[in-house]
């Protein structure tokens, strides 16, 4: 009875050990590790969790080991986070890239393959975003977390300006011309831009380039920047 009651502390123990462990460790991840996985931030995860359930309930473990292959973990996982927000192609390969799965109210099969998605996960997705006709969506791009976002048709946008006669000029897609100060060159090419318009364009707005986080142009040629803001740590925008 003396034991079972010993091993009974030492579980309560280890559990507090692990929680107080894994809390630390998701404050050092951030916000995004909770609330927005990646492939790279599900496996770290998954891993963790391993770890910390091992660690709680295998008595013939030490603590010593799982927490610190929790740590080791949450700080792989904090590194790739802090290269992920300074280089792009990192991000590209740990994050991923946007895939789309509509174009001009098309689906595109070989993106639909290409995501491990079937037909029936696609019509699956637009019903939970209110599409029970998938001829009203003009653009799905699956995400690099999985999630599906959709750009319905200009007369089915809100309100539906088939309803109220009115015609609307096709939106597009946004191009991101630049990312975190830095220019995406392939997205110039495809809005048929060049280098010396963008930093024109810059110019009259009165941004330097390091001080841009997100500047897009859509078809009808609006240039937004959303540049960094840092005294009060948000973004402003200039249309």
């Amino acid at each position: 009875m003396a034991k079972e009651i010993i091993e009974i502390l030492d579980v309560i123990l280890r559990c507090l050990v692990s929680l107080i462990t894994l809390f630390f460790v998701t404050k050092m991840i951030g916000k995004k590790q909770v609330s927005q996985f990646s492939l790279f931030d599900y496996v770290i995860g998954i891993s963790i969790g391993n770890f910390a359930a091992e660690m709680a309930l295998n008595l013939d473990s030490g603590y010593l080991h799982g927490t610190v292959a929790v740590i080791i973990f949450g700080v792989v996982a904090y590194l790739v986070s802090i290269i992920t927000l300074k280089s792009l192609k990192a991000r590209k390969f740990f994050i991923g890239d946007p895939t789309v799965i509509i174009e001009d109210g098309k689906i595109l099969y070989k993106n639909l393959k290409k995501t491990k998605f079937d037909i029936n996960d696609l019509l699956e997705e637009c019903r939970i975003n209110g599409y029970f006709d998938i001829s009203e969506i003009d653009y799905a791009l699956m995400e690099a977390n999985g999630k599906i976002s959709f750009l319905p048709k200009t007369d089915y946008q809100q309100p539906i300006n088939k309803d109220l006669n009115i015609k609307k000029e096709k939106n597009g897609l946004c191009a991101n011309l630049i990312i975190d100060g830095q220019i995406i060159h392939e997205s110039l090419r495809i809005m048929h831009k060049d280098e010396l318009w963008l930093m024109h364009e810059l110019k009259v707005k009165g941004y330097q380039i390091e001080d841009v986080i997100l500047a897009t142009l859509d078809l009808s040629e609006n240039f937004k920047v959303y540049g960094k803001n840092v005294n009060s740590k948000s973004y402003d925008i200039l249309n």
